[in-house]
């Protein structure tokens, strides 16, 4: 949607901006971070093209885990890339219904179910029933079920806000980008 390559960077630096604001209400709740995080994402692949949401899914949890210090990826460093990977797959799904569909609104919904179904998936096998089970620290097993369902049932849940927050703010939004 937008063509310059500054604005794409511009627009890309405030959805970040955006995230890492959210990020800093991660302990408030996670329902309200992951929401705006995949929402930005989202909006960031309609937008601006698949190479820079990319980019924003890369930086997001390098920069969720620097504000929150969070005591599982601490233990579990490999849960990073992971989220980066699930975040990506997302981005690509949103990105390819993008390629096939020439209604915008159709992409949000069609490619944003679609990719927080295969983000929550992956996140799921790899995550919570491959990474912690095997690499979790012993004193922090009592809370393995929650870590658990973070990793799985929150992720698609806050992935499908964020996709319909997207939708929200992209009919609000494309008049004004589309002046760009």
């Amino acid at each position: 949607m937008i063509k310059n390559n500054t604005q794409k960077l511009v627009t890309v630096a405030m959805l970040l901006a955006i995230c890492i604001v959210s990020q800093f209400l991660k302990n408030l709740s996670v329902y309200i971070t992951g929401p705006i995080v995949n929402t930005c994402l989202i909006i960031a692949a309609i937008c601006c093209g698949q190479i820079y949401a990319l980019i924003l899914s890369t930086v997001t949890p390098v920069t969720a885990f620097l504000i929150t210090g969070n005591p599982l990826m601490s233990a579990i460093p490999l849960i990073i890339p992971c989220i980066m990977i699930g975040n990506a797959l997302m981005i690509s799904a949103v990105s390819l219904v993008k390629l096939k569909i020439n209604s915008y609104n159709k992409c949000i919904v069609i490619g944003g179910i679609t990719g927080s179904l295969i983000k929550a998936l992956f996140m799921t096998l790899v995550i919570s029933y491959g990474l912690i089970p095997s690499m979790i620290p012993e004193k922090m097993m009592p809370k393995i079920a929650v870590f658990q369902t973070t990793f799985s049932v929150t992720q698609l849940i806050t992935a499908l806000i964020g996709t319909v927050y997207a939708l929200i703010i992209w009919n609000a939004l494309k008049k004004v980008i589309e002046k760009l």
